[in-house]
């Protein structure tokens, strides 16, 4: 199954913009809360230039790019949490997400109505984080209630571990902290990881400021506080304006390139959600070369080699041998492969090396 973002937020902050300029699809974005109900749901392709560097020197007949999903969830309103707007909605649609990117409203335009009439990202932000919180205390408290029993009659090693795991976390949601600040040892992560907490998921905060404080996000108050938010609180942040995105979404890549350094931006605020919501969810890249097909996969950081073959086949996993493994800077710094291997950089490695991101491997195996 994919891993997947979901793009959340209050209603009319800019997010089916983004998700639109992110997947180039057309996905309605109405002024007018709840305009997004189902989740629109799309895949999008990694930007990664080692890809188009390795197409080059190799010219295979296929490239083929690593990707992930992006989720387009309706707004979320204050009550969310006790059924208020599309709220119960809402809520299932994020938990089926892996990480959560969380546009937050730093512009003001009296034609794009505000549900609380006025623009205030730490407000909003701490809405979204109320309601996310007061569903995850619900969910702590359903699971004390069927456990509290069983670890009071019978004091079973594992039922009393989980329960010290969900006092903890009963007591700081109650306190307004979030599930991700509660310490948790190693022991409890398959715990937590199965009740699907709202609040223990990576956030990556994305602030949608007007046209003219993107080239100066120094004079945006409302920029500055998100960041001052995101710092404290251990998040990436990235600033875009989601209307312009759009717009050089649908450029060729040359006109995007020359409208960005007109603007005086190095890059489009786009590509960086892609690769930090990739990085957001731990996954790093490795790469399979050749004449016929250069392709990138998605693999988690701290896999070791044979669960990364089977990322390619099931059966390059079962059979796993051995894999020749050389690096993409090494490769760019040599030149080519034959130049690479005699310098010695080409790596026979076992079933016990953790691959890296930018790993270049061959497999060896036999099934």
């Amino acid at each position: 199954m994919p891993l997947t973002a979901g793009i959340v937020g209050l209603p009319n902050v800019g997010k089916s913009t983004l998700f639109n300029a992110i997947t180039k699809s057309q996905v309605e974005a109405a002024n007018y809360p709840f305009a997004t109900i189902k989740p629109n749901i799309k895949t999008v392709e990694v930007p990664d230039e080692r890809v188009d560097k390795l197409s080059a020197m190799f010219k295979p007949k296929k490239t083929i790019r690593t990707t992930f999903e992006f989720t387009d969830i309706a707004g979320l309103v204050k009550g969310a949490s006790k059924g208020e707007g599309l709220g119960n909605q809402f809520l299932g649609n994020i938990r089926n997400v892996d990480a959560i990117v969380h546009v937050v409203r730093c512009f003001e335009n009296s034609n794009i109505v505000h549900v609380e009439n006025s623009v205030d990202p730490i407000r909003d932000i701490e809405t979204v984080n109320l309601e996310l919180a007061l569903a995850d205390l619900e969910t702590v408290n359903n699971r004390i209630s069927k456990i509290e029993r069983k670890v009071i009659t019978t004091k079973e090693k594992e039922a009393v571990k989980e329960f010290e795991l969900l006092k903890k976390l009963k007591s700081a949601l109650e306190s307004g902290h979030l599930a991700k600040e509660v310490q948790i040892d190693v022991d409890q992560k398959e715990f937590i990881n199965n009740y699907q907490l709202l609040t223990y998921k990576p956030v990556l905060f994305v602030a949608n400021v007007s046209e003219e404080d993107i080239v100066d996000l120094s004079n945006c108050s409302h920029y500055q506080r998100v960041r001052e938010y995101a710092e404290v609180h251990n998040c990436q942040l990235v600033a875009i304006t989601a209307q312009l995105e759009e717009e050089i979404s649908q450029m060729d890549q040359q006109s995007k390139e020359l409208f960005l350094n007109d603007l005086g931006l190095e890059h489009s605020g786009l590509d960086e959600i892609i690769t930090k919501t990739y990085a957001l969810l731990d996954l790093c890249t490795f790469f399979t070369v050749g004449t016929d097909e250069v392709r990138a996969w998605t693999f988690t950081k701290g896999m070791k080699a044979p669960d990364c073959a089977g990322v390619i086949h099931t059966d390059f996993k079962k059979g796993f041998i051995r894999a020749e493994v050389y690096s993409y800077q090494d490769l760019m710094k040599y030149g080519s492969e034959q130049a690479l291997k005699e310098a010695g950089k080409l790596r026979v490695e076992g079933k016990d090396y953790i691959c890296q991101d930018g790993d270049i491997m061959f497999i060896r195996f036999n099934v």
